[in-house]
């Protein structure tokens, strides 16, 4: 009966702040605070309150209950990581299909590891003839057949 007051409380006071928002011209932000507000209200009206009151005090089998899940999502966080990991490496699980299957990094993409010194800006080469400037573009527009 406490836990339904206090939510209850709590709800009216997050519609005031709502209301004053709104008030202010805020009316988004007036939007997130009562929906927000509206939660612990809503919390009560379905019996969730009730629920986590009565069956979470000194009932064994819900505390193994959620260990269970705490398990499960453990195991499949750990699943996830390794699949990850093996998918930076270029390891797919599903055998040689998977990893025919895996599409290839192009290999520019890579970062480069040297030595981390910086050289002297390179340079562009400029062209002998204007022949060579259009040569690029005409091989450019062959490729995309125009």
């Amino acid at each position: 009966m406490l836990a339904e007051t206090i939510c209850s409380a709590v709800s009216a006071a997050g519609l005031g702040v709502a209301a004053i928002t709104a008030y202010r011209k805020r009316f988004l932000t007036a939007t997130r605070i009562a929906a927000y507000a509206l939660v612990p209200l809503g919390l009560v009206m379905t019996g969730a309150i009730d629920w986590v009151a009565n069956a979470l005090t000194f009932n064994p089998t819900v505390w193994i209950g959620f260990g269970i899940l705490g398990l499960s999502w453990l195991l499949f966080s750990t699943v996830r990581a390794v699949e990850r990991r093996r998918a930076g490496r270029g390891e797919v699980t599903g055998g040689k299909a998977g990893r025919a299957a895996a599409p290839a990094a192009p290999a520019a993409s890579a970062p480069s590891l040297g030595a981390g010194r910086r050289s002297a800006p390179v340079k562009p080469q400029q062209a002998t003839s204007s022949e060579d400037d259009f040569s690029d573009i005409e091989a450019i527009l062959k490729k995309h057949g125009i």
